[in-house]
């Protein structure tokens, strides 16, 4: 593809998605189980007009969506990496997900995937440290971040009490939708945060407020690896 023609789409691919709903789902009380998947297509696939990776994971997600126990699936591509994608989703509980996982729709998905990733599927479950209960209303230009924190072993009650600081200060921000925390099951000193935004401004802004850089310094001495943070938009 010629660089002109790849600035073009990219930039017909921001505004498309960008206007996209995404939906949140309150999450359920109790045995409730979320996941957050981060999916690594071949680059080339990712880059033509008619990705493949996206279709696929938008029938997943359309199909999921439908499935008895399903509180929230949601396909996420992000910006300025169109061949990298993430699903969040929550489950009312074990049973429910049991049953998604041995899903028709499931199956076809990971068969047709299978061809089109650069890597595996890399799968984290995680329990709600912080999370708002109710959903939001999705709008057009709406800015999500995913970002996957390790700290050290010793550290890892002092991120959760950085991070609920952290929590408590974004969501007073202008333009905050909100601002969720998960903790990996199997690693809970690795955490999953997932902010949604009006636009990209006022996350920009967000980026650049005093206590946004106050946390980050706080949170470097306990760091067990680099702030893995990625920008996204809804799929259509």
């Amino acid at each position: 593809m010629r660089p002109f023609c790849a600035l073009m789409f990219g930039m017909a691919l921001f505004v498309a998605l960008s206007a996209s709903p995404l939906a949140f789902a309150a999450p359920a009380e109790g045995d409730a189980v979320f996941m957050t998947t981060y999916v690594e297509a071949l680059p080339f696939d990712a880059l033509s007009a008619q990705s493949g990776a996206a279709l696929a994971l938008e029938r997943y997600r359309d199909a999921s969506r439908k499935e008895a126990g399903n509180l929230r699936f949601d396909a996420l591509i992000e910006l300025g990496r169109p061949n990298r994608f993430a699903i969040l989703e929550a489950w009312r509980d074990a049973a429910g997900f049991d049953a998604h996982d041995k899903n028709d729709s499931t199956v076809k998905y990971r068969q047709a995937m299978d061809a089109m990733l650069s890597a595996p599927q890399d799968v984290r479950t995680t329990a709600a440290l912080f999370a708002d209960p109710a959903p939001h209303e999705s709008r057009p230009g709406v800015i999500y971040v995913v970002t996957h924190i390790d700290v050290t072993g010793d550290h890892k009650d002092d991120c959760v009490a950085l991070l609920r600081s952290m929590r408590e200060d974004t969501i007073e921000e202008t333009g905050n939708l909100r601002y969720d925390v998960f903790q990996q099951k199997n690693r809970p000193n690795h955490f999953t945060v997932v902010e949604a935004w009006a636009n990209r401004k006022v996350q920009a802004d967000h980026e650049a407020a005093s206590h946004t850089r106050s946390f980050r310094r706080q949170l470097l001495p306990m760091a067990g690896a680099l702030y893995d943070e990625r920008i996204y938009v809804a799929l259509p």
